[in-house]
């Protein structure tokens, strides 16, 4: 059995959405207080407040005549928000994620109910404390016979009302196909596959860049507070909304074809984090959401029975020449083109490097080989040049 979520937008009634503010709200409480208790017990005694404390603590502040208006929604999210505090804390002492911090209303909001706190009923989603069913848009069905373990009602900093049913399926895998691809991401081009083909990057960012940059100076000279100012943020979320909307549809066509198409992928196990440290290149390496990319082609590999490889990041994938092997010491990115100094064979830097992650992800999945070569100095090294398509060995 795997979990696969199904996401729809819904259009609640006025009295419906004041309920669902007031949950969301509540949530954003719970979790803030109970984030700044764990943080003040911690630095003033060095003291560790777990889960099992913090929920104790939720029924002393139910008691709160100052809190009483948390009696009015339903426990649940508010019990699923101390759960998310504690799952927050274990990926930062485990390393895989930075220290929690406090939420804000004008992120949006979400709110978790699991079976205890929600009815499924005739294709129809009743939650806790609302008697009408929500008004969702189905755009597409759900399996027969699959009932919801979780829904996540979330509300965007744009005022998008969306939730998403958490469902447990036997997903079929694809038939098996004989193709294998190397994939080698890039900023020009997202993509440059071992078979020769490159997939431009849309550049989402850079399209909506003058739109965003005249909405972000007509919010900075609204005043605080005010309802302008509210209408102008709501106008500078939708512009952002809408260049995450337009990224994450070309990142799943792309990535579902892929999957379709080839059995065995072969990508470069890319430390993202660290390469956008880099401030000349941060924007356009966040733009294209390589992290993104590969995390889309690891759950759909497992889910349709196809093989991801990842090789070592340090592996020269675009110095090494992949018919004789030779590696140069120094490529510039600047040059696309090159001319191999050992067997003259013209490259494409990037089919190169798809070509020698394809071969070295293969060699991976055979025989376990190392693909980290030893730090040779080369002998053969491409000179600079002031057009960077093509070059001469020294």
């Amino acid at each position: 059995m795997t979990q696969k979520a199904f996401k729809y937008r819904f259009y609640p009634t006025p009295e419906q959405e004041t309920l669902l503010r007031r949950t969301m709200g509540c949530t954003r409480l719970v979790y803030n207080r109970a984030l700044r208790v764990r943080t003040e017990a911690w630095y003033k005694d060095q003291q560790r407040v777990g889960y099992s404390d913090t929920s104790a603590m939720l029924t002393q502040w139910k008691q709160n005549p100052e809190l009483d208006f948390l009696n009015e929604v339903s426990c649940v999210p508010l019990q699923q928000g101390l759960r998310h505090l504690q799952k927050a804390f274990s990926n930062f002492f485990d390393g895989r994620a930075k220290y929690p911090n406090f939420k804000k209303k004008r992120n949006g909001g979400s709110a978790e109910f699991t079976k205890s706190a929600f009815k499924f009923k005739d294709g129809q989603v009743y939650l806790a404390k609302c008697c009408q069913a929500l008004p969702i848009r189905w755009s597409r069905t759900i399996p027969q016979n699959a009932t919801p373990s979780t829904i996540t009602v979330k509300l965007s900093p744009a005022g998008r009302w969306t939730i998403s049913l958490l469902v447990d399926l036997e997903i079929e895998p694809l038939p098996k196909s004989s193709n294998e691809v190397g994939v080698d991401l890039g900023i020009t081009s997202l993509v440059a596959l071992s078979t020769g083909e490159k997939i431009t990057n849309p550049k989402g960012f850079k399209a909506k860049h003058s739109k965003l940059r005249r909405a972000q100076k007509a919010l900075n000279r609204k005043q605080k507070g005010s309802n302008n100012r509210h209408k102008a943020r709501l106008k500078l979320a939708r512009i952002h909304q809408q260049i995450g909307d337009a990224r994450k549809d070309f990142l799943h066509k792309l990535t579902t074809r892929l999957v379709r198409e080839n059995q065995t992928i072969a990508v470069e196990d890319l430390a993202v984090q660290n390469m956008v440290k880099n401030r000349k290149l941060a924007l356009s390496i966040s733009d294209a959401s390589w992290g993104e990319f590969v995390r889309q082609l690891e759950y759909k590999c497992d889910w349709y029975g196809r093989t991801l490889i990842k090789i070592d990041r340090w592996f020269p994938s675009s110095r090494r020449c992949f018919d004789c092997g030779h590696i140069v010491s120094k490529l510039p990115l600047n040059i696309r083109k090159w001319n191999c100094p050992q067997c003259g064979t013209h490259h494409d830097r990037d089919v190169n490097a798809a070509l020698n992650i394809l071969a070295a992800g293969l060699a991976v999945s055979v025989c376990g080989a190392n693909v980290r070569p030893n730090r040779d100095i080369s002998i053969g090294q491409l000179r600079n040049t002031r057009k960077g398509q093509k070059q001469k060995p020294k």
